[in-house]
C-alpha cells in the first residue's frame, strides 16, 4: 500500500512538472535550475507558463514582435535571455525590471528602431549586451546607465546609428569587446577610449569616419590592425571601409602591423583609391592654416575663415586673454565668424582670431573701440570725432547736431517725426570698398543702453519703432564692410542725428475721438432701420392694393354661361328661362367635370342627350335640375338638345 501511494505522488510530481513547460518548447530540468528552449516553435508572443525557477531561455527564430511587462515578471533567477532573430519592434519600459540576475541579454536580428533610457532598465548584473542587426537610428545617453560598470560585451553593429551616445560609452570601464561596425558613424571625439583600460577588441569597419584620432590608450596598450597572432595584452583595431582621409593625423594608424592591404585612401585627390599601407609614410603630410576672407554667405559680424589640410578649428580669444565662448552678449558661428552682441567700454581691444590643425595655428586680430554714446543732460554737444578706422561692427558713433550731421562720405536726416517712430535716411559712402550692411545704433539721453539694428546694404532709409513719446535720442548711421588688407570687417561712421520724439495725445482728443466715432455709428444705424422700416410700408401697400384689384375681380365672376355650337349668346338664352338653372353654379372654385343626361323621359334617345363641362366647382358637386322647370321650359331644353354634344362652362 505504501509503495503504490509514493507512486501516486511521484505520478502527480511529474504531471504537474510537465503542466509548466510551455507548450511547442523543450524544458531540461536540470536541478535547482530549469532551461526552457523554445526556438522556432512558430510563437507570436512570449510563452505565458515559464517557470521561475528557469535559468536559461531561448525563444530564437520566431515570430514575437513586441516584448511586453509581464512577460518577465517574477523571474530573477534567469541568467540568459535569448530573443534573436524575432520582429521585435516594440519593446516595453522596465520589460527586464525583474531579472537581477540577468547576465547575458541577446536581442540581435530584430527590428528594434531606437532605444530609450528606460527600456533596458532593471539589469545591474548584465554582462553581454547583443543588439547588432537591428534598425537603430538613436541610443538614449542614459540607456545603459544601470550596467554601465559591469558590462564586458557590447555589440551595436549593423544598424543606422549617425551619432553614438559617446558619454556612456567613455563610462564602460569594464567592457573588453565593442562593435560599432556597419554604421553611420562620421565623427569620434578626441579621448573617448582614455579610461577603457580593458578594451581589447574595437571594430569600426564600415562607417564614414575620415579619421581616427589618436586616442590616450592607442598610447598604452599596443594596437594591432590584425587579430592573428596579437598579444592578450593588446587591442585589435578594425578600420576598413571607411573613407578615411590620408594625412599626417592617419600617420600613427599607417604604422601598426596590418592584417592586408584592402584598406584605401578616399583623399586628398592625389592619393584617392591608394592602399592605405602602400603609400610612403612621407607622404602622409598636413597643410598649416591659413586665415583668408572666406567666400558665400556669412552672418553679421568678424569673419575669420582658416584653410589647411586638415580643416582647422577656429576660435577667438578676449583682449583679457581669455576664450570668447557663446553667451549672452557674444554669438561665434561655426564658420569662425564672431559678433559681439552688448558691447561697453571695458571691450575695447584687440581680439584676436586663432585657427589651428595638426600642422599648426594661424592668428588674425581686429582692434574693438568702444566710445560711450555722449550724454546731454547739460544741453551741451560733444565735437564730432575723427573719422573712425578698422574696427569691428559695434564700434559706437557720437551724435551730432540737432538737424543731422554730414561727414565726407554721406549723412543722416531725419523725417516723419512721430510719437513712437521716426524715419531715417542716410547717404551712401561715395568711395571705398562695397558696403556689406549698414547699421543703426541709438540711444535716449535717459538710458545708457545702446539699441542695434542691422540693415541691407541696398536701404537707404529705416523707420524706427518702438521709441518712447516725448523723449530725446541720438543715432548713428555707420557703414559696415570688408577691409581688404585685412580681411576683417571694419566700419564707417555715416554721420549722427539728434532728434526727439513727440509727446502723447491729451487723452481728451481721444475722448472725442471716442464719442465722435460713436454718434457716426448711431446715426448710419439710424438710416439702415429707417430704410427698412419704408421698405416694409411699401411692401405692405402694394400688397393691399394688389389683394384689392383681385376681390373686386372675383366680385365680378358671377354669372356663369354656357357657349355651345352655333348656339346663342348668354344674354339671349336668359330671356328663354335656361339661365335660370345655369346661375346655381356661380362660386365654384375647384375645376370637376358634369355630366347630365337632359330629356323628357326616362330613357332620352342619343339625339336628345347634353353634356355640362365645369371649370371650377366650390361646392365639390353638380346640381341636378327639376324636371318640372325642364317642362316649363321646352324651347330653351329644344334650343340646347340641338345646339351641340359639349358645353363648355366659363367664368
Amino acid at each position: 500500500m505504501d509503495h503504490l501511494l509514493l507512486y501516486a505522488l511521484a505520478l502527480c510530481l511529474g504531471l504537474s512538472c510537465a503542466q509548466l513547460c510551455p507548450p511547442r518548447c523543450t524544458c531540461q530540468n536540470l536541478s535547482p535550475s530549469l532551461a526552457v528552449l523554445c526556438a522556432r516553435a512558430g510563437l507570436l508572443f512570449v510563452p505565458a507558463l515559464l517557470d521561475q525557477r528557469t535559468a536559461e531561455l531561448r525563444l530564437t527564430d520566431n515570430f514575437i514582435a513586441a516584448v511586453r511587462r509581464r512577460d518577465f515578471a517574477n523571474m530573477t533567477r534567469l541568467v540568459h535571455l535569448t530573443l534573436s532573430r524575432n520582429a521585435i519592434r516594440q519593446l516595453a519600459p522596465f520589460a527586464f525590471a525583474d531579472l537581477r540576475g540577468l547576465r547575458a541579454l541577446h536581442m540581435d536580428g530584430n527590428r528594434l528602431p531606437a532605444l530609450g533610457d528606460q527600456q533596458l532598465r532593471g539589469l545591474p548584473n548584465l554582462r553581454h549586451l547583443i543588439l547588432g542587426n537591428n534598425q537603430l537610428r538613436a541610443v538614449a545617453p542614459g540607456a545603459f546607465d544601470d550596467f554601465a560598470t559591469t558590462l564586458e560585451d557590447l555589440d551595436l553593429s549593423y544598424n543606422n546609428l549617425a551619432r553614438v551616445p559617446w558619454e556612456t560609452i567613455r563610462r564602460l570601464s569594464n567592457v573588453n569587446s565593442l562593435s560599432l561596425d556597419h554604421n553611420l558613424i562620421t565623427h569620434v571625439p578626441q579621448g573617448v577610449f582614455a579610461d577603457l583600460r580593458k578594451l581589447a577588441r574595437l571594430d569600426m569597419t564600415s562607417n564614414r569616419l575620415k579619421k581616427i584620432p589618436l586616442d590616450p590608450l592607442f598610447l598604452r596598450l599596443p594596437v594591432y590592425a590584425k587579430s592573428k597572432g596579437s598579444p592578450l595584452s593588446s587591442l585589435v583595431l578594425s578600420f576598413g571601409g571607411n573613407p578615411l582621409h590620408c594625412n599626417c593625423e592617419l600617420l600613427w594608424l599607417r604604422r601598426l602591423a596590418r592584417e592586408d592591404d584592402l584598406e584605401t585612401c578616399a583623399s586628398p585627390p592625389e592619393l584617392l583609391g591608394k592602399y592605405f599601407w602602400s603609400v610612403p609614410e612621407e607622404e602622409f603630410v598636413c597643410e598649416p592654416p591659413v586665415i583668408t576672407r572666406g567666400g558665400g554667405a556669412r552672418p553679421p559680424g568678424c569673419p575669420c575663415r582658416g584653410a589647411g589640410d586638415p580643416e582647422p578649428a577656429v576660435h577667438w580669444v578676449s583682449p583679457e586673454g581669455k576664450l570668447v565662448a557663446n553667451g549672452s552678449r557674444t554669438l561665434a558661428y561655426e564658420n569662425g565668424s564672431l559678433e559681439i552682441l552688448v558691447a561697453t567700454v571695458k571691450d575695447s581691444g584687440a581680439f584676436t582670431c586663432v585657427a589651428s590643425n595638426a600642422a599648426g595655428e594661424a592668428t588674425a586680430s581686429v582692434e574693438l573701440l568702444v566710445s560711450p554714446l555722449p550724454q546731454l543732460s547739460d544741453g551741451t554737444h560733444p565735437p564730432a570725432p575723427a573719422a573712425a578706422g578698422p574696427s569691428d561692427i559695434l564700434t559706437s558713433a557720437k551724435a551730432g547736431t540737432n538737424t543731422s550731421t554730414t561727414l565726407p562720405d554721406g549723412g543722416v536726416l531725419v523725417s516723419e517725426l512721430a510719437v513712437s517712430s521716426v524715419l531715417i535716411h542716410w547717404f551712401p559712402p561715395r568711395s571705398g570698398p562695397s558696403v556689406r550692411m549698414y547699421q543703426i545704433q541709438y540711444n535716449s539721453s535717459y538710458d545708457d543702453t545702446p539699441v542695434y539694428r542691422m540693415i541691407p546694404p541696398s536701404s537707404r532709409a529705416f523707420l524706427v519703432n518702438d521709441l518712447a513719446a516725448g523723449r530725446a535720442y541720438d543715432l548713428c548711421v555707420l557703414a559696415v564692410y570688408d577691409d581688404g588688407a585685412t580681411a576683417l570687417t571694419t566700419t564707417r561712421r555715416l554721420g549722427c542725428v539728434q532728434f526727439s520724439t513727440r509727446p502723447g495725445y491729451p487723452q481728451c482728443r481721444s475722448l472725442h475721438a471716442h464719442f465722435l466715432g460713436g454718434t457716426i455709428i448711431i446715426i448710419i444705424g439710424g438710416i439702415i432701420v429707417a430704410s427698412v422700416l419704408l421698405f416694409i410700408i411699401i411692401l405692405m401697400i402694394r400688397y393691399k392694393l394688389h389683394g384689392g384689384q383681385e376681390g373686386h375681380k372675383k366680385a365680378k365672376v358671377s354669372n356663369v354661361y354656357s357657349q355651345t355650337n352655333g348656339g346663342q349668346t348668354p344674354a339671349s338664352r336668359a330671356q328663354d328661362g335656361a339661365e335660370s338653372r345655369v346661375r346655381g353654379l356661380t362660386g365654384m372654385v375647384l375645376s370637376k367635370d358634369c355630366e347630365k343626361e337632359v330629356g323628357t323621359g326616362d330613357t332620352p334617345s342619343p339625339r336628345r342627350r347634353t353634356w355640362s363641362r365645369t371649370s371650377v366647382d366650390l361646392q365639390s358637386k353638380c346640381p341636378v335640375p327639376d324636371r318640372a322647370e325642364e317642362q316649363a321650359a321646352p324651347a330653351a331644353v329644344g334650343e340646347r338638345r340641338w345646339a351641340g354634344e359639349w358645353t363648355d362652362m366659363k367664368i
